[in-house]
């Protein structure tokens, strides 16, 4: 293993900060000399059912310290989520149910490991429902390590608190449950985007209550959407999932505005092209190593092909799946259902679609939720530029 002032030199490139001051450095050495892996904490609230390319980029950090021999503990946030983290909110974040939240989780380990190595010595997951759902008594102690002053620091609470918008009790309480993960797992780092700064360093202030050794901080960028402005959220729809098909990987890869090329590539950790290369091939690169880290070489090349068959040609796409739809009793079939059953959309987002003239049945634009089976046998179902599926009618 390299020394520990290499480590933390690679470990802290393409970060923003390294909290306090070579914090990492130091608990590097400490852990070297005590002949141990450090524990280095990531925690990821299970809102959404997928991840996209912006959880990747404090992933990929991760990864490189289990590519040093140190342990990763990753926490899905499912009790954390009840909550709702209060980072960047102007409001308080709408309640999810139970149930939500367990499915948002179960997806969330799968994903993950696309990105980490899924080694026992070198990674840990765990679920903060492990120690959160605790008696009164010890909710009243953790409680105790932080003043309402200390909280009310916070850029997000203070303005809220200026402009006499809501906060809520349980808000309040966010930044010290998350500061109580890194007390339960005995964190030595902890990592999170730029607008986690607050947390993260409260967590510090709770494991120092606890009697515990304080975690250094490395903070990430945080990566830009789509649209070039904005953090990247499935909520804004600027967003690359990392479960996409490789074509629409690919092709929406080449929506990204030329300006923000350059930090896409920095932050994912791809090689830019050199100087000689145009915007448009340094962004077909860039699409064709976002696929290839998700599906492989040949599905790269395959969705650069498709598309460029696809927008280039004009042309369907070849070789398309082919579905087997099921009429209702009534002879018709409900394009939402079967959006969400061939795209892995949502019944709702699959109506918006129909409504915004979105979806395309042989071609022609379709915006009727209930379709009779002669109008589907046969056809090629597009759902947005990229999404395409045959249909064949069963029984």
């Amino acid at each position: 293993m390299a020394e520990p002032a290499q480590q933390a030199a690679f470990l802290t490139r393409n970060t923003v900060e390294d909290l306090p001051s070579g914090g990492l450095e130091a608990r590097l050495k400490a852990a070297a000399t005590e002949g141990r892996q450090l524990r280095v904490k990531l925690g990821l609230d299970p809102t959404a059912p997928d991840l996209h390319l912006g959880h990747t980029v404090v992933l990929q950090k991760l990864r490189e310290f289990q590519d040093l021999g140190h342990r990763v503990v990753l926490i899905v946030g499912d009790y954390t989520a009840r909550v709702g983290d209060p980072s960047g909110r102007s409001l308080t974040r709408p309640a999810l149910s139970g149930e939500q939240i367990d499915e948002n989780a179960a997806t969330y380990q799968a994903q993950a490991f696309r990105v980490l190595r899924d080694d026992p010595d070198l990674l840990e997951v765990r679920r903060n429902s492990e120690w959160l759902d605790m008696r009164m008594e010890e909710l009243f102690r953790l409680a105790r390590t932080t003043t309402v002053a200390q909280l009310l620091e916070r850029n997000d609470f203070a303005k809220r608190f200026a402009a006499r918008t809501p906060i809520s009790i349980l808000e309040l309480l966010y930044p010290l449950l998350q500061g109580y993960d890194s007390v339960a797992i005995r964190a030595d780092v902890e990592l999170g985007g730029t607008d986690q700064t607050f947390n993260l360093m409260l967590g510090r202030d709770v494991q120092r209550a606890y009697g515990l050794p304080e975690q250094c901080v490395l903070t990430v960028p945080l990566l830009a959407g789509l649209d070039g402005r904005e953090k990247m959220s499935k909520s804004l729809g600027n967003h690359i999932g990392v479960t996409d098909d490789a074509g629409e990987m690919f092709g929406r890869t080449l929506s990204l505005p030329d300006d923000a090329m350059r930090e896409w590539f920095r932050l994912l950790g791809f090689d830019e092209p050199g100087p000689d290369v145009g915007p448009r091939d340094a962004k077909r690169a860039l699409g064709r190593a976002i696929v290839e880290r998700f599906h492989g070489a040949d599905a790269a090349a395959a969705a650069q092909a498709g598309f460029d068959r696809q927008f280039i040609a004009r042309d369907v796409p070849e070789d398309l799946p082919t579905l087997v739809v099921v009429p209702g009793e009534d002879g018709t079939v409900h394009l939402p259902a079967l959006i969400a059953e061939a795209f892995g959309r949502s019944r709702s987002e699959g109506r918006r679609l129909l409504t915004d003239g979105g979806v395309r049945l042989g071609g022609d634009v379709v915006r009727t939720a209930d379709v009779s089976a002669a109008e589907v046998a046969g056809k090629v179902l597009q759902v947005g530029k990229r999404a395409f599926t045959r249909l064949e009618i069963g029984s």
